[in-house]
């Protein structure tokens, strides 16, 4: 069993002395591990770092065997290194991706979206919008993804301004009424426009943050997030706070 493809970079673990394992997130082939044979070689540490664009090469006796990848860089991506918020969101993106995708499976458009993605961090200042809507793809992508067209009381699309925790279906501030103050935010960033606010982006995240707590991790038995989203919201506060 082999085949050929090209990735981003999740993770990557000690395996024996010399080798270590990586997860790419790969073009046809999704989420998946195999073992990097000398990985830990002055050679191979600065290629294998997360968020790196690879030409991977698996093979394996069994396709339910775990394999050995050969490694080939395609782009390092290493500018984020030098702006501490752009790597808590590259840091973010990968360790959302290797705890929510399932192994092996394809995902084509989340694959492309998640390139755009990571060209964007530490190169263009309007990321943090960027991801706030890549959370959101992430969300349909498995099968969680809100339903913003229009106000799930009164149909209508204008004056949209919560989401319904219960059904990630939009509602307006006429449709809310007294319920208003149980409703998520829907701030317009998660719409497709608004002016890129840091505040703005936080308040997104935080719905986005309820349904990939109560949908994606839920599914996969109640596993808490991986803390480097946490950190990433950290950083973003911090960056609002210092006013970047």
């Amino acid at each position: 069993m082999d085949w050929r493809d090209e990735g981003a970079l999740l993770s990557v673990r000690k395996h024996g002395e010399t080798s270590v394992i990586i997860e790419v997130f790969t073009a046809e082939h999704g989420r998946h591990a195999g073992v990097v044979r000398g990985g830990v070689s002055r050679k191979l540490t600065p290629i294998l770092q997360p968020g790196g664009q690879l030409d991977v090469s698996w093979r394996a006796r069994l396709e339910e065997h775990i394999g050995s990848f050969t490694v080939e860089p395609i782009k390092s991506r290493a500018l984020v290194l030098s702006d501490r918020s752009a790597l808590a969101g590259l840091n973010a993106i990968t360790a959302l991706l290797g705890f929510a995708l399932p192994e092996r499976e394809p995902h084509p458009a989340l694959y492309a979206r998640t390139q755009s993605m990571l060209d964007l961090l530490g190169t263009n200042p309007v990321w943090p919008v960027a991801y706030l809507k890549w959370e959101l793809a992430l969300l349909d992508e498995l099968g969680f993804g809100l339903d913003l067209e229009c106000c799930a009381v009164t149909g209508r699309k204008e004056g949209l301004a919560y989401v319904s925790p219960k059904t990630g279906r939009a509602v307006s501030v006429d449709g809310a009424g007294e319920w208003a103050d149980r409703l998520l935010p829907l701030p317009t960033e998660l719409l497709g426009v608004g002016a890129g606010r840091l505040e703005d982006v936080l308040e997104g995240l935080i719905t986005t943050g309820h349904f990939l707590t109560q949908g994606v991790a839920h599914a996969l038995g109640n596993r808490p997030l991986p803390e480097a989203r946490a950190r990433l919201i950290d950083r973003l506060k911090r960056d609002v706070g210092t006013g970047i």
